[in-house]
């Protein structure tokens, strides 16, 4: 019990109380505790179901899905995670069901890619990944210029979209959103060797769609 419900004690307004006072509050049907858990981690939730929607209606329809979803299932939160990170991976699970619904694959901007998401999985150097397989060129080695052609931007992107799906949840999560691989396998319900191979594959793919560029320009 929340030490401020005990009796005697002043109750605390929900903005006072921890996620973990909220939750137990949200489970007595308390809308008000619910609604401060949502107002807390909202705007999390929807970056991540914006990026895989890519559309924002769509997301707004998924993020109320997520919500109506996550007050339905309540009693199934365990407590061995935080909470935020339990919506998360409802909020994930809708997204992605959706797109296998609507048949939709979603897309990256370009300039997402280009200014965080490269730098870090793909343009390192190979550290990453390793290199390419029958790589001609040391592409990682060019200009930073080169890798700002809109050209060679819509190119990867087309890479990205390409990605089977499993592969490219686990990219969106890990290296676009910036999830740790651990939170990344919590959040997506797969073991760490999954989401490293996944992870690993779609870096892969990137690498191999910009040395592919580079050898025919």
């Amino acid at each position: 019990m929340d030490p401020a419900d005990a009796p005697g004690a002043a109750r605390k307004s929900p903005a006072e109380l921890s996620d973990e006072a909220l939750v137990a509050r949200a489970r007595q049907r308390d809308t008000a505790a619910f609604e401060e858990l949502l107002g807390r981690h909202e705007d999390k939730v929807y970056r991540l179901v914006s990026r895989i929607m890519k559309n924002d209606a769509d997301a707004q329809e998924v993020l109320q899905e997520s919500f109506l979803s996550a007050w339905r299932n309540l009693d199934k939160f365990q407590g061995q995670s935080q909470f935020s990170s339990w919506l998360y991976r409802v909020a994930a699970n809708a997204a992605l069901m959706a797109l296998r619904t609507r048949r939709r694959r979603p897309s990256i901007p370009i300039e997402e890619l280009a200014a965080g998401t490269l730098d870090r999985a793909v343009l390192d150097g190979g550290t990453a990944v390793g290199p390419s397989p029958g790589s001609r060129s040391d592409w990682s080695k060019r200009p930073d210029d080169q890798f700002q052609s809109a050209e060679l931007r819509s190119h990867i992107q087309t890479a990205v979209d390409a990605l089977p799906e499993t592969q490219r949840a686990v990219f969106l999560v890990r290296d676009v959103d910036g999830l740790s691989t651990e939170d990344t396998a919590a959040l997506l319900g797969l073991s760490l060797p999954t989401v490293k191979t996944r992870l690993h594959r779609a870096r892969i793919a990137l690498r191999e769609a910009i040395a592919g560029y580079f050898e025919r320009s």
